[in-house]
């Protein structure tokens, strides 16, 4: 099974949907990740102020830790969409 990779850094703001999206790749199947608003409050209590900037900033301190729960739900799960929660995360 070839391994999930990142290779677009891109993320988005959404507000409507409370998350921030970004996308990952394994072989030719995109992967769409959200995760929730309150769990980038969480990582970055300090950093986030309810702007559409500091979410993207909590999520690019955070991409690592980020990254590897997206890898961990999609190892679990499976599919091309998972939305992360408080509960990806120990």
């Amino acid at each position: 099974m070839t391994k999930l990779a990142f290779p677009n850094p891109i993320r988005r703001y959404e507000p409507r949907r409370g998350c921030v999206s970004f996308w990952g790749s394994q072989a030719s199947l995109e992967v769409m990740f959200q995760i929730d608003l309150d769990v980038l409050r969480a990582l970055s209590p300090a950093t986030v102020d309810g702007s559409e900037a500091s979410f993207l900033v909590s999520f690019d301190l955070n991409r690592s830790v980020i990254l590897q729960a997206a890898r961990t739900a999609h190892l679990k799960q499976g599919g091309g969409y998972h939305r992360l929660s408080a509960v990806n995360f120990p």
